[in-house]
């Protein structure tokens, strides 16, 4: 993996629309993300032409990632949102746009899609910080996701990562601009559950489980097994709130094409269980979670006896969150429970 450099106070980034062109449909959220951004930052939002436009094409898209990655003055690039098309165009994108400029991108859920055509061309990203979800969360930023977009943004080594005490997943309208003064609810958190006793350390590679499933299923190129013998895997699941049997199976088709086998540990956001068409209690919420965690363990045992898996980590479709590190290393300590990412 080449190094990327890390942002300055000043620097130019730019906004883009990889998947849905969220900025179009509420650009009050949006714009409440670019203020963020110069005011919280000190960063300057740069809009490409399909930012806001709802139904570019794949076409024009693709031509707003290879720019941002072309032009020498934008110094990261960050994903409005995510959506659930990449898979048709990113496929086809040219590599030398982006291997010949580098740059620290910003994005997940759909963009899994894209962060494992960046990891195929050896360059890094981080799986996290949208710009409508993490950058204009409403009220304020959550104190530890804007703890850890600052080092994803500015710093740079091997920081120790820690669990919150407490999560939500329960949204606020972006449909009602009232919302935007408004807090979303936390929760207690759990924590990690952890399961396994080695001490490895590997290079992150994963995304949205929905997403890696379609990865599997079209036969789109990802690591190799010999690759997957030095990586550690992440997944989420999304706001479709995917049942414990769908997860298994996506787990399972990992193992029956043998990277369960080859991996040196195993990641795991907490799996958002709330959504506006699932209005889940409290009690329901970690019923489903439950269930998640014990099918992946279950398929994983399957598969890989020792393995080391970690679950409930702060990632992926819920709050607060980290922007792991995608493509860089993860060093994980069972014998103190301790995870270090680099950033």
């Amino acid at each position: 993996m080449v190094k990327l450099n890390k942002l300055k106070k000043g620097d130019k980034v730019a906004v883009l629309s990889p998947s849905f062109a969220a900025p179009g449909r509420w650009p009050h959220v949006h714009e409440l993300g670019l203020k963020r951004l110069r005011e919280v930052f000190e960063l300057e939002p740069v809009e490409f032409p399909t930012t806001r436009k709802i139904g570019a094409t794949a076409e024009e898209r693709a031509k707003d990632l290879i720019d941002s990655f072309e032009n020498p003055e934008i110094k990261g690039v960050i994903s409005s949102l995510g959506g659930n098309d990449q898979i048709t165009y990113v496929k086809n994108l040219p590599k030398d746009p982006f291997i010949k400029n580098p740059k620290p991108f910003f994005g997940y859920s759909d963009n899994t899609h894209f962060e494992n055509f960046l990891w195929l061309n050896g360059i890094p990203s981080y799986y996290g910080g949208s710009l409508f979800v993490e950058f204009a969360e409403q009220g304020s930023i959550n104190e530890y996701t804007l703890k850890y977009l600052k080092k994803a943004l500015f710093d740079e080594g091997e920081f120790e990562i820690t669990a919150n005490t407490e999560y939500c997943d329960i949204g606020l309208d972006w449909g009602d601009p009232k919302s935007l003064t408004q807090h979303r609810q936390y929760e207690p958190n759990l924590g990690w559950i952890w399961e396994g006793n080695n001490n490895v350390e590997g290079i992150t590679w994963g995304g949205c489980l929905e997403s890696i499933d379609e990865l599997l299923r079209h036969n789109i190129s990802i690591p190799t097994l010999k690759e997957f013998e030095n990586i550690v895997l992440l997944t989420e699941t999304s706001e479709e709130i995917p049942t414990a049997d769908y997860v298994y199976r996506v787990y399972r088709a990992l193992g029956e094409r043998g990277i369960l086998q080859k991996l040196k540990a195993i990641l795991v956001g907490r799996p958002k269980a709330w959504e506006f068409d699932k209005q889940n209690s409290t009690e329901q919420k970690e019923n489903y979670r439950e269930q998640q965690r014990k099918t992946i363990l279950e398929v994983v045992r399957q598969y890989n006896p020792e393995l080391i898996v970690v679950q409930n980590l702060d990632f992926g479709h819920s709050a607060p969150q980290i922007p792991v590190p995608y493509g860089s290393k993860a060093r994980i300590d069972s014998s103190s429970h301790k995870i270090y990412l680099s950033f």
